[in-house]
């Protein structure tokens, strides 16, 4: 069965990935009219590196990542509030990976060309509506290289457009612009020494808005030199800009020279970031459907949630997988759709509510209003209990059955 993919980025690449191990003929539709590697760091934890290592990607990711071995909340001073151990060192049998998005980007495309050909992903085609048939679906897409429609048909069409879907907008006409919550992120990357051990992921601060994230995702490449960090900071001062806006050098030594962090040089790190740009913290409400007869949605065109907890990405690898099982165990397409939907949409929408209730990093925040670090026990319950919502734990990720059709090949 054919298999129309609209959106060509992590979430829509890892669903063609996945169809295509499963015996599907899926074909991308990206609007954009090329795919660079753009972004910054990404973290993928170890449920979604388990889907991508049985689709065959193992060895691309080691390659191109690092793995944290653990996650360090600070204080506003940098001072430990709690650590944990992160992927294997956790017990799980794959690793956490941070990774540069627009590497993962391209290693992600350029599987995709390698196994479905050279011609699996077409840009410059921005989907604009669809049609069921009788016995599938039909797209219209606007070319915009020539400002002219472009019809095509197939059994399925996955949204797989992100926060700022077009399909899932053609299924919810009403539901208006994303939420947010009145963060802005500054993003960047830089070349700088190793923070701690190397192999952190540090996030200090306490409430949204007041936070530093960094972690390593790249190591020097030769003695001497310096790592390449990503780091975020989280402001809510400042006149509101819009998604994208690039900070002058001036705002990002501003925005940082109020932290103090013992184990960081801001200033320095500020004088080596030469792209810093602000985004808004965004996500929208869970939806009550995300599969319409043979049309369903995927990763953030289905659950866009607050970066809390370092999720989005990970279970947009997870839907893409559990879609393409669902579509080979079931003869009816629709069936498969609607099956897909209750595996996955319930615990991703309950996850989109955690992360708005701080998820995991509600431990920062009650420890500032502690005066401290929590009661013993606490942060790792607040810290297990979201990994069961995510259906991430260790035990879990190690044991489930696998989302590998039997009888395909990777």
């Amino acid at each position: 069965m054919r298999v129309i993919v609209a959106g060509g980025g992590i979430a829509g690449l890892s669903c063609a990935l996945s169809l295509h191990a499963a015996g599907f003929e899926p074909r991308i539709f990206e609007g954009a009219r090329a795919i660079e590697a753009v972004g910054v760091g990404i973290n993928l934890l170890p449920h979604a590196v388990r889907e991508l290592s049985e689709l065959g990607l193992a060895e691309e990711l080691d390659r191109i990542a690092l793995a944290p071995r653990r996650l360090s909340y600070r204080d506003r001073a940098g001072e430990p509030v709690w650590e944990e151990p992160l992927g294997l060192d956790a017990g799980y049998r794959w690793p956490q990976y941070s990774v540069h998005r627009g590497q993962l980007h391209l290693m992600l495309l350029a599987a995709v060309r390698d196994r479905l050909g050279p011609d699996a992903v077409r840009t410059g085609l921005r989907f604009q509506d669809f049609d069921e048939t009788g016995s599938g679906v039909r797209a219209r897409f606007l070319d915009r290289t020539n400002n002219r429609s472009v019809t095509e048909e197939a059994g399925v069409l996955i949204g797989c457009d992100g926060i700022n879907s077009s399909v899932r907008a053609r299924l919810y006409p009403d539901e208006g612009p994303p939420n947010g919550n009145g963060v802005r992120m500054w993003r960047d990357t830089a070349p700088y020494p190793h923070v701690l051990d190397g192999r952190s992921i540090v996030v200090a601060g306490h409430s949204p808005g007041e936070k530093f994230v960094v972690y390593p995702i790249a190591d020097p490449s030769a003695a001497g030199d310096d790592a390449l960090l990503n780091w975020v900071l989280e402001v809510r001062t400042g006149p509101p800009g819009g998604s994208g806006r690039r900070l002058t050098a001036e705002e990002v030594r501003a925005g940082l020279g109020p932290w103090r962090l013992p184990w960081i040089d801001l200033a320095a790190l500020a004088e080596r970031s030469f792209e810093v740009f602000e985004y808004p913290m965004l996500d929208r409400d869970p939806l009550p459907r995300w599969s319409f007869g043979r049309v369903t949605l995927l990763g953030d065109a289905a659950h866009p949630m607050f970066p809390m907890g370092m999720n989005g990405g990970s279970q947009s690898v997870v839907d893409a997988r559990v879609l393409a099982w669902c579509l080979a165990r079931e003869t009816d397409p629709v069936a498969a759709l609607s099956r897909y939907d209750a595996l996955r949409r319930p615990a991703v929408n309950a996850l989109v509510l955690a992360n708005r209730e701080l998820g995991p990093e509600k431990i920062i925040a009650l420890a500032s209003d502690h005066g401290g670090p929590l009661p013993v026990g606490r942060a790792e319950d607040i810290a297990h209990d979201y990994r069961e919502l995510a259906q991430a734990t260790a035990a879990r990720v190690n044991t489930h059955t696998s989302w590998t059709v039997p009888g395909t090949a990777s």
